[in-house]
């Protein structure tokens, strides 16, 4: 299922405007970016051998990690992968269904999750 990058990045918008306020009040500082592909940089640091497997990546320092000494860094980052995205969708809401489930993969990061508490919840 192929959409255009415009439609694609407002139902990332859509996603993120579902999010329950509990969650969202914690996420004004994190920035989500729509990228088509990763690129081989970021699939190698990974040791990700195909790099179409990567849906969604955060980077950024997990809230369970902050310290309120810490000076502050860079803002958190989500990047969502389209193309990786789209591949595995065959209609529209398989892709609006895939786009919230990695926007919430990666939030979950941004709260602390790891992989195996992310599975736990349904995230995984």
């Amino acid at each position: 299922m192929k959409v255009s990058r415009d439609v694609f990045e407002r139902l990332v918008d859509k996603a993120l405007e579902e999010l329950p306020p509990a969650f969202a009040k914690h996420f004004g500082n994190v920035m989500v970016e729509v990228r088509y592909l990763p690129d081989e940089r970021t699939v190698h640091s990974m040791g990700i051998r195909d790099r179409r497997g990567l849906l969604g990546l955060y980077h950024g320092i997990p809230l369970t990690d902050r310290h309120v000494e810490a000076p502050p860094g860079m803002p958190d980052r989500i990047t969502l992968y389209q193309a990786n995205i789209e591949r595995i969708c065959r209609t529209k809401d398989e892709l609006i269904q895939q786009i919230r489930h990695t926007v919430l993969h990666e939030i979950g990061h941004h709260f602390g999750l790891d992989e195996d508490d992310l599975d736990e919840v349904g995230y995984g």
